[in-house]
This record gives structure tokens, sequence and C-alpha cells, in this order.
């Protein structure tokens, strides 16, 4: 399939039957195998919609969105490929009220798809990050001076901190995470995220303090004096990083709870890692990760 722009995609799937075989000649290639079992050359039963498992021991019915994001959703498939091209498209995100205003829904039903897609972006098996890696960290949450006096108070009686820290990893010239560090250890993170091979570049916090003796090189420079280069030491390119999360929330987003904050990370992260393909190569990576993956809406809405 032939397109450019968000116009031309939703001009050539006018339809239901176009957009499932479209998907499913993505999905498989051709070559049609059962999700449950993954025994192959299933065949079609009546109206083309189902297949049937021809293994013996199977026989299960499916369609084309099983074990996919798609699964038991009621909303056209070509609502979510739409959406899924504007919320990989758009540089900054997409907010629920603008897509539900762009593709004709509500904005709940805007929302579900959103956290969906989102939930894609992650790399399910992330390789370590290597060579030159910057890291930093910054905190997302509003000031307190800025809430309603009930909310603010609410915080002050749980003794809570309304900022949640993020630690920014960025390979030069190469990838980067944004990862929600929560309860752990500023250094278990990045032992799990960075390969022990790599050179470290960092600021000068004292939780940074013995990664030399972890890993090939660690060299800092001291914010607290001004220092923001030390010849090919600096963590400016990290810090770039973070202003792409930040200026998606505060002029799209606008206020993210910390229960969801790691999936807008994984999409900042995603959309970084993709910068140097085209709208319609991200699009299709994007699709092509939906195998899978399935984000109920209990599971979404649930209490931590």
């Amino acid at each position: 399939m032939e397109f450019k722009n968000l116009k031309e995609l939703m001009t050539y799937l006018k339809d239901e039957d176009v957009c499932r075989e479209y998907y499913a000649q993505l999905r498989w290639g051709g070559n049609p195998t059962c999700p449950h079992c993954n025994a192959p050359r299933p065949y079609k039963l009546k109206g083309g919609k189902l297949y049937r498992c021809s293994d013996k021991t199977c026989k299960k019915n499916f369609t084309v969105t099983v074990k996919t994001i798609f699964e038991k959703s009621k909303i056209p498939l070509a609502t979510w490929m739409g959406s899924m091209f504007l919320i990989t498209a758009h540089k900054k995100g997409i907010s629920s009220c603008q897509l539900a205003r762009d593709m004709g829904i509500t904005q709940k039903t805007a929302w579900f798809i959103l956290h969906r897609i989102r939930y894609i972006m992650g790399d399910p098996a992330p390789e370590p990050l290597e060579n030159t890696v910057e890291i930093d960290e910054t905190y997302v949450g509003g000031k307190f001076k800025n809430m309603h006096l009930d909310r603010r108070k609410k915080y002050q009686e749980l003794n809570m901190d309304n900022k949640v820290g993020i630690m920014g990893m960025l390979e030069r010239d190469g990838k980067a995470r944004l990862t929600v560090i929560g309860n752990s250890s500023w250094k278990d993170v990045i032992r799990e995220n960075v390969n022990s091979s790599a050179l470290l570049m960092t600021d000068t916090h004292l939780s940074y303090q013995g990664l030399i003796y972890e890993f090939a090189g660690h060299t800092t420079v001291n914010h607290s004096q001004g220092q923001y280069r030390d010849g090919m030491t600096y963590t400016n390119t990290v810090e770039g990083f973070f202003s792409s999360l930040k200026r998606s929330i505060y002029g799209i987003y606008h206020q993210i709870s910390p229960k969801h904050l790691q999936q807008y990370c994984e999409e900042t992260s995603y959309r970084y890692n993709t910068r140097k393909i085209t709208d319609k190569e991200r699009f299709v990576n994007s699709l092509s990760n939906a195998d899978g993956y399935r984000l109920t809406y209990k599971k979404l809405t649930q209490k931590l």
C-alpha cells in the first residue's frame, strides 16, 4: 500500500474488509498461522472474516485481530489505524480530546486507544545501551503553589512528594531510554539499562559516585559550578531529550498520573528512537508490533 499522509491512508482503508486484508498481509506476510497453536495453513470460513485452524488438536476459529491490541474491540480497524498514524506522526503526541474530534469517537474511547497504542511502543526485550552513554535525571510533577487547596492538603496529610523522578539514558548517535526511577536506586536503574562496557557521562550528583568501578569509564561535569561541557564530556543531548517529554506534558497532555507515566516515557523514547524514519515507516513499524499485546480496560483503570 502506497501512502504518504493520513489523507491517503484513510482513502485506502475505506472499509473493514480492506483493513483486515492489509493487516493480515502485514502480520502474516501472506502465510496465515493460528495464533493459538502456531499451526500453518488455516482455512477461511464463509464470509472470509473467520479462519479455522487446520491442526486436528486445535481446530479453533480466529480472526486476524486475535492476540493483538485490536482483539475483541468494537472499534473499526480503520479508526485504530488512523489513530495509530496520528499518535506516531505527531512529534509531541496527541491528546485524547483532540483524537476524539479527529476520528469522530468519544474522549473515553480515544483515551483507551491511545493507551493501548502506547503499550506497544515499549521495547519488550530492550538491549543494553553501549558505547558513550549520557545519563541524567529529571522530575515531573506540578508545583504545590499551583495546586488546588484540597489537592495540596491531601499531599501534605499523606506526607507525599508530588514529584516523580525519571532517569534518562542516551547512547550518542544511538537509542535513548526514559525510566521512572520509583523505589529503585539510581545505580540499579543504570545497571539494568547500560552495558558494563559503556563510557558513562553524568553530572556530579552523589548517587553516581562509584560507577567508574563497574563500567569502562565515568566522566562528569559540575553543573553547580556552571560547567556544562568539558571537551567531549557533557549531558546536553540527554537534557534535550528530556525536553521532548516535558513539552508533550506541558503543551499536549497537561497532566499525567504517576501510574501511567512510564507509558508516556515509552512513547517519548519510541518517537526519539525512530526519528530518522518517515511517518509511514513509523506507522508500519508500530502496526507490526501490535501482535501479541492486549491491554484490557480493567487493567488500565485498576488502582495501584
